[in-house]
């Protein structure tokens, strides 16, 4: 099988790391490999241009990374499920956290071991994903801290973007430095803030970050050179990492809009047509089990991306000033949601340049 396939090229995404980890200086540069499933040759050339840490959601492909000799120091991104703690602690360095029973549970496997490790409170500013509410956090990240032997409360941080679609602010992130600020004084201690991901950047762009944010974690700008929150391409970073080829399986003249009565499609939705006449049509051999068709940016500007089902994806050419037959291959760059997807299919081939 040739196509479909991801080409997959490492110098740009080294590049885009080592133009990342000037930008921000003194500030630890987490590089996140979940979209790419912690695939050890990308975690490999992370490491070689000086990446001090790689952060990962899914604890079976930070033992993927170690199986293949990639050094550590790992951090667990998404709070763990008490059942992976007992694999987790052993092996990671870094846990972010959102409760005190994880914590607790934590520190009761770390003292098993014997394993000093790091824990990040997560606080919720907005975005209504993880973390305790902002309101609450003061007493009870102080409390927790309290309570801790082997494991240490030696960060804050927070997730904006991903869940409510909120926009890192100076407001709502000096939530996080007045807090740190309490509890450094509670505590006697010097919290780290892990507060910047890929769509805080506009803000260090814009010289809008505290100095006391000291740790960002990154992977879409790091890996597609885009932002998907801030609905933009980062100018100075290579979009062009990794690219989608498909290939051509049908070209036909049809209808715009269906023929009979319309039910649901095969995703269970309810499919919307506008009438344009007859139009030039193209039938890719990828569909929903491998990309999120929305998330298609053709190379071929005057493509529009129609629709897709499970295994096809329907393609309006009448625009192009290109003349398409069975058997040609179209290119396109990837949305995060979309390259989440390639990256996980089988039936995507996956080519390392």
């Amino acid at each position: 099988m040739n196509f479909p396939k991801l080409i997959i090229n490492l110098e740009h995404i080294a590049k885009n790391a080592e133009i990342l980890l000037k930008k921000l200086g003194n500030i630890e540069l987490v590089a996140v490999t979940k979209l790419v499933l912690g695939n050890p040759k990308i975690a490999k050339i992370l490491k070689e241009v000086g990446i001090p840490k790689i952060g990962e959601s899914r604890l079976l492909n930070i033992k993927k990374m170690i199986s293949h000799n990639i050094p550590g120091p790992f951090q667990l991104l998404r709070i763990p499920m008490i059942s992976e703690l007992n694999e987790a602690v052993p092996i990671v360095d870094e846990i972010l956290i959102s409760d005190e029973f994880t914590a607790l549970k934590i520190d009761e496997i770390a003292q098993k071991y014997d394993k000093n490790i790091e824990l990040i409170y997560m606080v919720d500013v907005g975005d209504l994903r993880e973390g305790v509410w902002f309101e609450k956090a003061r007493k009870t990240i102080e409390n927790v801290a309290k309570k801790l032997k082997m494991a240490k409360i030696t960060g804050i941080g927070t997730n904006v973007g991903c869940f409510g679609g909120v926009l890192p602010s100076k407001e709502n992130l000096n939530i996080l430095v007045e807090l740190k600020e309490y509890l450094d004084k509670k505590l006697e201690t010097n919290l780290k803030i892990s507060g910047g991901s890929t769509v805080t950047l506009k803000l260090l762009e814009n010289g809008e970050i505290s100095e006391k944010i000291n740790q960002f974690r990154v992977g879409e700008g790091i890996l597609l050179g885009t932002d998907a929150t801030g609905h933009r391409n980062i100018p100075y970073l290579s979009q062009n990492t990794v690219i989608l080829e498909a290939e051509v399986i049908e070209v036909d003249y049809k209808p715009s809009v269906p023929i009979g009565e319309i039910g649901r499609d095969s995703m269970g939705r309810i499919p919307h047509f506008e009438d344009k006449g007859w139009r030039k049509r193209i039938i890719l051999a990828i569909g929903e089990q491998d990309i999120d068709p929305s998330g298609l940016k053709p190379f071929d500007k005057n493509l529009e991306v129609l629709h897709a089902s499970s295994d096809h994806t329907i393609i309006d050419y009448t625009n192009s000033e290109n003349t398409y037959k069975v058997g040609d291959v179209l290119r396109f760059h990837l949305s995060y949601g979309s390259a989440l997807r390639v990256f996980t299919s089988p039936y995507v081939k996956k080519i390392f340049v």
